[in-house]
């Protein structure tokens, strides 16, 4: 999009490609929903689980992801003892935006060299990331591709994917189907980039700034590695006691890839997203920013800026308290930052920057 900063682009990640794709994708595989009638979905391809009705009181809800190039610090790091809760959290915090409880999990992973020490550490971080998400590991699959994977450390490079499935009563779905003007958006932390915005994140610090991952950074209190290998915040524990204590919970919405721009993946029609009242993000975001010279309509599509994760309920002060009072139980701060308002093209504006939802994008107001 002329005008619009495109330093993620520069970086690897082509936005407007990967819209079009996704679309032109969708529009062919949707067209299966009518082969099997005993597993058709009822929520579409766009949003962050799939429901399926399979003839019983309650629907399956699945979803599956990966944990990017955040598996390239790793390997820079030799390090594979977190990535496992990494791609639990992907998962399971998709699936319990739909209300479900998730259960299960497998994995897949691809390997340039099936080392037993290698697999033993990718076990770790996948056990804890289980135990976190309250959920059992399955099954999976891994596969020795060396021909087909590469990575930055001598037969060390991996892909690694995820699938969980959960379960939730058809009569207590969450979608976003009742959001009206005046609800409250309300925002849980994040624990860092979580699983987001590497391939800038990377070059900015690893390129642009010249660091390894052992190098100290004093903005940040740790090394660079240690930073960027903080592994993505599971919100399981805190999103199904929030639930399950009758509060009025009207969406729930995972804030990954494209920021706070998911928050119109919510099946409400003509309805915007107005953030006024912005937490204040962790060092990260502003040592990025600054070293990358990145505006803020780019770090608000490609980073959470320490969103992790946001909350449409009522616009009330009871329902509120009771949200941040669970979520900070759960270690996890709670602030409002926005409301809904009326906009038939349903977009997301951040007021506090001057910006608003163009496309893929934001753009300046």
């Amino acid at each position: 999009m002329p005008g619009v900063s495109n330093q993620y682009d520069a970086a690897g990640v082509n936005t407007e490609m990967i819209g079009s794709g996704l679309s032109r994708l969708r529009s062919i595989l949707s067209g299966t929903f009518e082969f099997n009638d005993r597993s058709k979905p009822v929520t579409d391809l766009s949003f962050f689980a799939a429901l399926l009705d399979i003839g019983i009181p309650e629907y399956i809800a699945i979803c599956t992801d990966n944990v990017g190039t955040k598996l390239l610090v790793a390997q820079m790091m030799d390090k594979y003892d977190t990535v496992g809760i990494d791609c639990v959290a992907v998962n399971v915090n998709d699936v319990i935006c739909v209300g479900a409880e998730p259960l299960t999990f497998v994995n897949y992973l691809a390997l340039q060299e099936p080392d037993p020490d290698f697999l033993e550490s990718i076990a770790k971080g996948l056990y804890e990331g289980a135990k976190l998400a309250n959920v059992s590991i399955s099954g999976g699959e891994s596969a020795a591709v060396g021909q087909l994977i590469a990575g930055v450390r001598p037969n060390r490079g991996f892909d690694f994917s995820g699938t969980c499935i959960g379960i939730v009563h058809r009569d207590k779905v969450i979608v976003g189907r009742d959001v009206v003007p005046g609800d409250a958006i309300l925002s849980l932390s994040s624990s860092g980039l979580h699983s987001n915005g590497y391939s800038l994140a990377r070059k900015i610090l690893f390129e642009t700034m010249n660091f390894g991952v052992d190098t100290y950074v004093k903005e940040l209190g740790k090394t660079a590695g240690e930073e960027l290998l903080m592994p993505t915040h599971i919100y399981v524990r805190e999103i199904l006691e929030i639930i399950n204590g009758g509060l009025p919970i009207k969406a729930l919405v995972n804030i990954t890839g494209n920021g706070l721009l998911n928050l119109n993946r919510i099946a409400a029609k003509g309805v915007g997203f107005e953030i006024n009242a912005l937490p204040e993000p962790a060092p990260i975001f502003s040592v990025l920013q600054e070293w990358g010279d990145i505006d803020d309509a780019e770090m608000f599509r490609v980073f959470n800026m320490s969103m992790g994760f946001c909350i449409i309920v009522p616009d009330d002060s009871d329902v509120i308290a009771k949200v941040g009072s669970i979520a900070s139980k759960h270690g996890v701060s709670c602030s409002r930052i926005g409301t809904i308002v009326e906009d038939k093209a349903k977009r997301v504006f951040i007021t506090q920057k001057g910006l608003k939802q163009e496309g893929l994008f934001f753009v300046a107001d």
